[in-house]
């Protein structure tokens, strides 16, 4: 009997150390009837227990390890990226499709990252988080990269987490206009991780150089100005 995490299935070992759980990926939390019905059934099949997750994913509990293989062939899904070190699903707001306090599209452009980024091996776990007004519904607040829609323009914050050590992130840029503009952004900000010796997750990184240090090496300037 395996007694580990099985990363290269996506199953996590549970608290009797005899079952697992896994987790298809929903990116951003949107998905249909075809897709939960199917969910349904695999789970009423293998008497799974199921639950809504804060990645806006549903955790299927309780499979056991011999039948990890048939449960995702059956559900004929992708892993969502619970488990490694790697970037995870990226948490999205309704956005302007439904909400009438959004300002600007999270779901768009929230989909584009998680189309870009979800499941990317990184030197530690990094979250991301797409609001589309100043309440932030999608913690950006304490993501790793958190973006924020406001009348200006998007707003891109670094360096937040939650956790045992939970870290605010702090404004890396402002006002930005276009969602290929974010994307831009966002790729150099994953570079500049992807590349630097530390193993910590972003925040560390950033409290080791600062923000303006880490704001230069990302734009390439000191003068990268805040308000852009």
């Amino acid at each position: 009997m395996n007694t580990k995490d099985l990363l290269e299935k996506g199953a996590i070992l549970q608290r009797d150390r005899e079952t697992y759980a896994i987790a298809p990926h929903i990116p951003g939390g949107f998905t249909d009837t075809a897709t939960l019905r199917k969910i349904c059934d695999v789970a009423d099949k293998y008497k799974l227990e199921l639950k809504l997750t804060s990645a806006q994913r549903i955790a299927m509990f309780g499979v056991k390890e011999e039948d990890v293989d048939a449960v995702w062939a059956d559900l004929a899904q992708t892993p969502g990226a619970a488990i490694g070190l790697c970037v995870r699903s990226i948490k999205i707001c309704p956005g302007t499709q439904w909400c009438k306090r959004a300002v600007l599209d999270s779901a768009s452009l929230g989909l584009k990252l998680d189309k870009i980024y979800h499941a990317m091996e990184l030197p530690n776990k990094m979250k991301m988080g797409v609001s589309g007004c100043l309440l932030a519904c999608s913690e950006s607040g304490v993501k790793d990269i958190g973006i924020v829609g406001h009348n200006k323009g998007w707003r891109i914050l670094v360096g937040g987490n939650s956790g045992p050590r939970p870290r605010l992130a702090e404004l890396l840029v402002d006002n930005i206009q276009t969602e290929e503009e974010v994307l831009e952004i966002v790729a150099r900000v994953v570079e500049v991780y992807k590349n630097d010796p530390q193993q910590g997750r972003l925040g560390r990184l950033i409290e080791e150089k600062g923000i303006e240090a880490f704001r230069a090496a990302v734009f390439g300037s000191q003068d990268a100005a805040v308000g852009k």
